[in-house]
Parts: structure tokens; C-alpha cells; sequence
């Protein structure tokens, strides 16, 4: 197996950011896109809602500004906020010039059905009935594999990213080069003058997610280690209505549902029965955004000892609940759980991270060759919580600006790569400790158990404060692993997911109040003015990387 290989652009992650990023740059250049699993595996297939964009009369782009940035609590960029929505009707133009097939209205004024979810004040929410992503994420890799100048390469994980301390030939220019990527048990050097960084969110880190297992903050943690900024770590959204079943516990019901009329009540077998309860916590009841939805749940669980509460459809024609979520509906019905005559359980469950890498609008990080879009950057999108439908969005208008950036000045990195020697081999010498992949996983187990516990909706100093001297814990042991250890795909994710964590808990820890998703019964007050929590590895005692 081949040590080394060289590309004009290296992107890591398979996702919808990803392969918008790489149909652009592949007009021109050599694109190698790497996949943890499968080309067709990956997060954004998961999205079930849809993308917000302005498409009809009486909605307007200052309307979808404010409402995201209401959504954000004030922690929002308003440039970048601007930029995106204004660039949303591009994107769903595109994206039906490439064959999604949107879900058309039945009124011929009309070119698509719009459902609304909460936190919109309108219905603005383009969708290809309840598999939004899946339809989107197919039509991508298919023009992709269509492409000679993309290839892919699956089943592999990246371990670090490269910079000048890993050349050959030395150079003085902090960058990135490429990266080292683990498949089929060996490391790989790939030399690039551009990386993109395109590898989802950190929700894994928690017991309970929608997302896959591939969501392990893997950019995130590579590129604090290669010396860039992280922003908001601290604002893990927890979409509020998770399947609660017994064979299923990271399927996610979308927020269509509610926008469409679901309800949420308290279950028929436990006090107070079939009890709507949202008016007493915002008066937009249902419609209010996920931060709010999501503690309101938290809260009538922990004050009547539930295990879930119900969302209810059974009210709804059943006609137009089978014809509006097919996919919901046929899946729930194989746990035998008829959507249209029975309420569904569900649970909040960690969703999204909306913080990351800090990033300019054109995807640039703190390092030259190096770019993070989608839900690995922080953009300031989304400010304190992320309104539903703009995160398929925010893939597809920063996927095109990062490729229309890195096409201009292309030649000028190109440059600057060859001026040095290639990346070193990666240094097989490793010790393997047969007996500790049982340690690995049990620490894997561990971290996402305290963090569910210690850094979850609600959160305390003291909780905080127990989670911090876990993880330090667990970073000691991994770093004798790391040494030791063969390098490993699960021992790869618990070194980045454990990174993560102390990210998180270190950002929660600085900030002293409560803002959006950040909820501190200490500091439970808002305060006058919104700023971002920044960490810069530089401020630590050197970078990690």
C-alpha cells in the first residue's frame, strides 16, 4: 500500500458541503475527497426538514435575517446572516438545476410546497417531503461520480492535519499541506496545497444524538491542534423531538412536524395525561425555537419523573400526515407505532454544534491552504442556537464561496507548496497494546455518559467543573495511547471527540450567563451585551499539533 499520494485540493468529509465545495473546484483542478464510510454515509442525509430560502411574495430576506438572528439570541454576525440568506435563492436554483426534486405545490402560482418551522415567522422551508438531505446529498455524489477530475476515497479517517513541521524539507510558513489519513490499517501523507475541512458537527460527543457515529468533531479537534481559533463551543443545539424507543434512539422526527401542526403533550399513562404543556413555557408554544422547545421538554420530564413526553398527530388528517412525512410514517410504522392514531415518544437528543472553527465568509481558517466549511466553521450564522433549515443552507452557500476563493488564488498556494520538500512518511514504529482497544471503548462510553450528565440542557458550575476533571483524566490516558497504541479509527474519534469536550466545557465555563443554547441555573440572566467565547491554541502552552 502506497505511503503517499498527491492532489491539487484535498476535502475531508463526503458531506453536502463537501461535494457542493468539490463540483465547483472540479472544473479545474484534481479533487480527492475522503469518507469515513461510504460516499453515500454522512450526515447530511439525515436532514429530514428542509432549507429555508425567501421564494414567495410577503416574505422578505430582512424578515429570514430576523428571525435567525432572533433564533441566535443577538450572537449572530448580521454580515454573514445577510450574505447567506440573501444567497438562498441561488443555491435552491442550483440545486434544482442539478434534478432534486423539490416537493412542488399544488397551487400552480406556486413553484414549491413551503412548510415553516419554528422559529420562522413565515413558511419559507423548501423540502423534498420529510428526506430533504437524502435527496440532496444522492443528487451531489451523482454528478460527482460523474466527474474524472473527483475521486473518492472511503472507509478512511483523517489523523492530523499537516503543516510545515512535517516536511521533508522543513520551511519557516505556518500552513497546510495535506494531511495524514488512516485506511485499511496504514497512514497515509497526502500532499495538497488546499485542505478543506468539511467534517460535520461534535454531537457524538453526548449519549444521545441524531446525528451518525461519524459525527466526532474530527475537524474541529485537527484544526486546534494545527494552531487555529475555535468560537462558541459551548452551543450544542438539542433538537427537541428524538424517537424515544427502545430499538431506536437517534432517529429524528422532523421539526416539519410541529410546523405542520404536531403537538406536544404529556403522556396519556403519567400525571397530568395527554396535558399540552408548551404555552407555559413561550407563547409561541410549538412554533418557538428549538433552544426553548427543547428545555421546555427538559423541564416536565425532570419535574414529573418522565421518560418522554408525546408529540401528537392524531388530530391531523391522516391522509396528509402519510402524504407530507412518508418516511417518518413508514418507519415508525415498522416499530409498530402508527403516527396518525398514536402519539409519538420522543426526547431532546444533541443535534448540532454551533460553534467551530472561526472562519471568514469566504471559508478561510487562521491557517493559510487551509478552509472550514459547514458545520465544522463558525461562520457566526447562527449565533447562541441555529433556527431550523439553515444548516442544509449553510453547506451549499459556503461549499461555492470557498471554491470560488480557493479558484482564485490557487496558483499563488500552489506556489507556496512547492517551495518545499513533500509531507514525511508517517512513522510506523508504534507499540501495540493488544489489550487496550477494551479501554478505548470503554472511555468512549465514559466521556459521552458525563457529558449527557455534566454539560447537558441545563448546566452548573459544579457540573461543569466534574466534567473538566474528567476529561482531563481521560486526556492523560490518551495521550499514553496515542504513544503506544496502533492507530485505530476508534482510537482516532475518542482522542478528537475528547478534545472536543474539554473545548466545550472550558468555552461553557468562560461564558457567565444564559444565552440560546448555553442555559446556567448560576448565571440564568442575559447579559447587556453579546459576544462570541473565543479559545486560540496559541494562548496554551504551544500547539498541539
Amino acid at each position: 500500500m502506497l505511503q503517499s499520494m498527491n492532489t491539487d485540493i484535498l476535502i475531508i468529509g463526503s458531506g453536502a458541503t463537501g461535494l457542493t465545495a468539490a463540483l465547483s473546484l472540479a472544473e479545474k483542478y484534481k479533487v480527492t475527497i475522503l469518507s469515513k464510510q461510504g460516499r453515500s454515509a454522512g450526515a447530511t442525509r439525515w436532514a429530514q426538514g428542509g432549507i429555508a430560502a425567501v421564494l414567495e411574495e410577503g416574505d422578505s430576506y430582512a424578515a429570514h435575517i430576523e428571525d435567525t438572528i432572533l433564533a441566535g439570541a443577538g450572537l449572530n454576525h448580521r454580515d454573514v446572516v445577510t450574505f447567506v440568506v440573501e444567497s438562498a435563492p441561488r443555491a435552491i436554483a442550483a440545486l434544482s438545476k442539478l434534478g432534486v426534486p423539490f416537493t412542488r405545490s399544488a397551487d400552480k402560482g406556486r413553484p414549491f410546497h413551503l412548510t415553516k418551522e419554528g422559529g420562522h415567522s413565515h413558511r419559507r422551508i423548501v423540502h423534498v417531503d420529510d428526506a430533504t438531505g437524502k435527496a440532496i446529498h444522492k443528487a451531489l455524489v451523482f454528478k460527482a461520480l460523474q466527474s474524472d477530475n473527483i475521486h473518492f476515497m472511503e472507509h478512511c479517517v483523517a489523523v492530523d492535519l499537516a503543516t510545515n513541521r512535517h516536511l521533508s524539507g522543513g520551511g519557516s510558513e505556518k500552513r497546510a499541506y495535506g494531511a495524514y489519513v488512516w485506511k485499511e490499517g496504514r497512514v497515509i501523507a497526502i500532499n495538497a496545497p488546499v485542505t478543506i475541512l468539511a467534517t460535520g458537527g461534535a454531537s457524538h460527543v453526548y449519549q444521545y444524538s441524531t446525528n451518525p457515529d461519524s459525527a466526532s468533531g474530527d475537524g474541529i479537534a485537527m484544526a486546534w491542534r494545527a494552531g487555529c481559533r475555535v468560537a462558541n463551543m459551548e452551543f450544542n443545539q438539542f433538537h427537541p423531538t428524538c424517537l424515544y424507543h427502545p430499538q431506536d434512539r437517534n432517529y429524528l422526527i422532523t421539526e416539519a412536524a410541529r410546523g405542520e401542526g404536531g403537538l406536544l403533550r404529556l403522556p396519556v399513562e403519567g400525571p397530568d395525561p395527554g396535558e399540552l404543556f408548551m404555552h407555559r413555557h413561550d407563547p409561541r408554544k410549538e412554533m418557538a425555537p428549538r433552544d426553548l422547545v427543547a428545555r421546555a421538554i427538559d423541564s416536565e420530564m425532570k419535574r414529573l419523573g418522565l421518560d418522554y413526553v408525546h408529540l401528537d398527530m392524531t388530530h391531523l388528517d391522516p391522509d396528509f400526515v402519510r402524504s407530507h412525512f412518508p418516511n417518518i410514517h413508514q418507519h415508525l410504522l415498522n416499530l409498530g407505532i402508527d403516527m396518525t392514531c398514536t402519539p409519538v415518544p420522543v426526547v431532546p437528543a444533541a443535534h448540532y454544534t454551533c460553534g467551530g472553527i472561526v472562519t471568514d465568509l469566504a471559508g478561510r481558517t487562521d491557517l493559510p491552504g487551509l478552509y472550514a466549511i459547514g458545520e465544522t466553521a463558525h461562520t457566526g450564522l447562527h449565533g447562541a442556537n441555529r433556527i431550523a433549515s439553515n444548516s442544509l443552507l449553510e453547506c451549499l452557500v459556503f461549499g461555492h464561496a470557498a471554491a470560488e476563493d480557493i479558484c482564485a488564488k490557487y496558483e499563488k498556494d500552489k506556489e507556496h507548496k512547492a517551495k518545499h520538500n513533500a509531507i514525511l512518511p508517517w512513522d510506523e514504529s508504534r507499540v501495540t497494546i493488544a489489550d487496550e482497544e477494551i479501554v478505548v471503548s470503554h472511555n468512549w462510553a465514559e466521556l459521552r455518559r458525563f457529558m449527557w450528565d455534566y454539560v447537558g440542557i441545563v448546566r452548573t458550575n459544579r457540573r461543569l467543573e466534574r466534567a473538566a476533571n474528567r476529561i482531563a483524566l481521560l486526556q492523560s490516558e490518551i495521550i499514553e495511547y496515542y504513544g503506544n497504541f496502533r492507530v485505530h479509527p476508534d482510537l482516532l474519534e475518542l482522542r478528537n471527540l475528547v478534545e472536543v469536550a474539554d473545548l466545550i466545557v472550558r468555552s461553557a465555563r468562560m461564558r457567565k450567563e444564559s444565552r440560546g443554547l448555553h442555559f446556567t441555573t448560576d448565571y440564568p440572566d442575559l447579559l447587556p451585551e453579546a459576544k462570541d467565547t473565543i479559545l486560540s491554541p496559541h494562548d496554551e502552552a504551544g500547539v498541539k499539533n
